[in-house]
């Protein structure tokens, strides 16, 4: 996962970017003291691993990686060239996401480039650059979609979907969120368009607003901001994030919750960051080593295994669950297994094939197996059976619906 941390001159990247990835970036009270872009990759917090490698006592520990981006100050007109504005816009396009910092507090010790905090206007900025340079990519396209088209009746969908997405630029909107079919997003597959990237608001706020951001109306507005935008905001104190970075994890703790706060702003950006891609981690746990894996929501066990090997995924034979509770609290799979903790077998490549199939051909299907059940079905049974849960059902003209209710409740 590789994250662009953006914003205008002096609101803290840098000062961030450090604080996170330990790295060197400078950081200085004027414009542009970030030209080239500075990288570090960070490990994502896991308190998983740590549990796992006392249960294994592996010869090494991996955790998954983000990395981060730090780059250079936008300003307005950047995508006219102001500043190094269009050197910096290829960076963006270069990331799978975008973390905005927006700077929400008030020191006047140090500079704003437009001589006042108003968090909603320097969003608007960045947002507006990233726009107008959008559309500037669309034009470029609808000349060769419009010369395209008289050989090539497929054009005609490419220029309807720019009309779309130009309408929806001219209004100073970004399209993220909006709906598009299959054709399009094979489409927008192969336009650079920055506007469409997934992004966070990093809200630089003060030491006194870390605890309760919404208390600071600036942050208010552009939390609201944020949600019209289609984009997520998570409130970061890059002063206690400086603080943080010289701790040890345990004196970490304890100066978190002084300040009244669970977890760290790498964390909460890190798990903002992964709910906006749709990534989870999965864990393999052995002598070896102990190591999370970064994958998509909903890929499948097959899949999964090829992140670690292809061949893991083309000689797929059976995945075997159990809960990491249970594993956690009875110290190994065999445990778990004679604690009669459930194991499913499930086949992924045979899950694979009866999703492909109608209720019918699905039974025959696995009759020709000899199996009386697909693994979807076992899996929600065992969970059902693991958690206490039965349902109960209603029924009459209007609707029959399933209700999940746990075993022993009454009427």
């Amino acid at each position: 996962m590789k994250l662009g941390i953006v914003g205008l001159p002096n609101v803290g990247k840098s000062t961030l970017f450090n604080a996170m990835t330990g790295g060197g970036a400078q950081a200085a009270n004027y414009p542009f003291c970030t030209i080239e872009p500075n990288v570090g990759v960070v490990p994502v917090p896991d308190e998983r691993l740590s549990v796992l490698a006392k249960m294994y006592d592996p010869e090494k520990i991996t955790p998954a990686t983000i990395e981060f981006v730090d780059i250079a100050g936008l300003v307005k007109g950047a995508s006219q060239g102001e500043g190094l504005g269009n050197k910096f816009l290829s960076h963006i396009r270069e990331v799978d996401a975008i973390v905005h910092v927006v700077r929400c507090f008030e020191n006047e010790d140090i500079v704003h480039v437009d001589k006042g905090i108003d968090p909603v206007r320097d969003a608007d900025v960045i947002n507006m650059e990233l726009i107008l340079s959008d559309m500037e990519i669309l034009e470029r396209r609808r000349g060769r979609a419009e010369k395209a088209r008289k050989g090539d009746p497929a054009a005609q969908t490419e220029l309807d979907l720019i009309d779309k997405l130009t309408e929806r630029l001219n209004e100073g909107k970004s399209p993220r969120g909006m709906t598009f079919s299959d054709k399009e997003n094979a489409l927008l597959a192969e336009m650079p368009l920055l506007s469409m990237k997934p992004q966070i608001f990093a809200a630089n706020v003060s030491e006194d607003d870390a605890v309760n951001p919404m208390a600071n109306p600036r942050y208010a507005a552009l939390a609201a901001y944020a949600g019209e935008s289609g984009s997520e905001i998570i409130a970061i104190c890059a002063k206690i994030e400086e603080e943080l970075a010289e701790l040890d994890p345990e004196e970490r703790g304890m100066f978190l919750a002084d300040l009244g706060l669970e977890h760290g702003g790498l964390e909460r950006l890190v798990q903002a960051s992964y709910a906006l891609l749709g990534y989870i981690s999965f864990l393999t746990a052995g002598k070896k080593e102990v190591r999370a894996w970064t994958i998509t929501k909903g890929m499948t066990a097959p899949q999964a295994a090829g992140k670690i090997h292809s061949d893991f995924e083309r000689g797929f034979i059976r995945a075997e669950i159990v809960r990491y509770e249970d594993l956690v609290e009875l110290g190994s799979v065999a445990a778990a297994r004679e604690n009669g903790s459930e194991i499913v077998a499930i086949c992924a490549k045979i899950e694979e094939e009866l999703a492909d199939l109608d209720p019918e051909e699905r039974a025959m299907f696995l009759a020709d197996l000899g199996l009386e059940h697909a693994g979807l079905e076992r899996l929600v049974k065992a969970s059902y059976a693991l958690l206490g849960y039965i349902s109960f059902l209603t029924a009459g003209k209007k609707e029959v619906r399933a209700w999940t209710i746990t075993r022993g409740m009454t009427a």
